[in-house]
């Protein structure tokens, strides 16, 4: 009766651990499908954001007060805008690009910059383009039959330019000081070195410059 006794206490003992070893594998089975559950969460919830390159602002798409290219000729810069209300030569700025420089990178000793209501335009013999245009209250463009003007705030800008004004920056400017400012591509190859600068003050449309490196 003994050795029976002793028989039973063993198997019942085998018995015990064998539950328990398949307990602690049903809980670490638990603990790791728990796991990969959160893992794949994580991975569901998380947003793949691309970096998409900022917008292009082609000059054949804008349309300055309404009227002009980005090209016209002197008769169609006073017809539009006016007269100037101050001159300068080019060669006193000494800029490090021009718009109407010569093949090997000199300028006409008697090319000019033509002053109007803050904006600037280049002038070679008849030939006037727009190099940087302020959004005064009479200036405007039209891009893409969008009207574009110093009303404009910055949340319509980015229904245009999401991209762009996702990367806004702050710029010193000076005798304006620091200004945000965004960067549209000229082209959709990028082909051109340069780019525009769309510059931001107290959130609406301030004025745009085309920048090339020197």
């Amino acid at each position: 009766m003994k050795i029976l006794a002793i028989i039973l206490i063993l198997l019942f003992n085998i018995s015990c651990k064998n539950k328990e070893t398949k307990s602690v594998k049903k809980v670490d089975n638990f603990k790791e499908i728990e796991k990969t559950i959160s893992e794949n969460k994580n991975k569901s919830d998380t947003t793949d954001i691309k970096n998409y390159p900022n917008e292009v602002m082609n000059e054949k798409d804008i349309l300055f007060n309404g009227s002009l290219k980005r090209y016209f000729t002197i008769n169609e810069f006073e017809k539009v805008f006016g007269v100037n209300d101050s001159i300068k030569l080019v060669s006193e700025e000494e800029p490090c690009y021009t718009i109407f420089e010569n093949e090997d990178g000199s300028v006409d000793p008697e090319d000019k910059y033509l002053y109007k209501d803050g904006s600037r335009f280049e002038n070679s013999k008849d030939k006037v383009a727009v190099d940087e245009f302020r959004f005064t209250k009479s200036n405007f463009i039209l891009f893409k039959g969008i009207k574009l003007k110093s009303t404009t705030s910055i949340s319509e800008l980015q229904k245009l330019f999401p991209n762009a004004t996702r990367n806004i920056g702050k710029i010193d400017v000076y005798g304006e000081g620091k200004l945000k400012v965004i960067h549209l591509r000229e082209d959709d190859k990028n082909t051109s070195d340069g780019h525009i600068k769309i510059f931001i003050k107290n959130d609406k449309l301030y004025f745009m410059h085309w920048w090339y490196p020197c």
